[in-house]
């Protein structure tokens, strides 16, 4: 645990709370072997992220790719039809 403290100059009681939450989230896994606990990242954890990541991308693509949709209309002006 120490090693993975010094290059964040964080102490020990913080790094081991930033590890438990990233355990009960899925994304790092421990293995206790004797005393010594060993942590590793779990790989399939990001998939969930980068499926949601990519169809907010999309969404957002789509939806600059139709500025004039987006854009106030002036007091007054009339209504476009929309094009959807």
């Amino acid at each position: 645990m120490k090693e993975l403290a010094e290059p964040f100059k964080i102490a020990l009681p913080s790094v081991l709370k930033h590890l438990r939450v990233l355990e009960e989230g899925g994304i790092v896994l421990s293995c206790k072997t004797g005393r010594v606990r060993t942590y590793r990242i779990e790989p399939t954890a990001f998939t969930a992220m980068e499926e949601s990541i990519e169809a907010r991308r999309a969404m957002w693509h789509r939806q600059f790719d139709r500025p004039a949709d987006h854009v106030a209309q002036p007091a007054g002006a009339p209504q476009k039809a929309s094009r959807k």
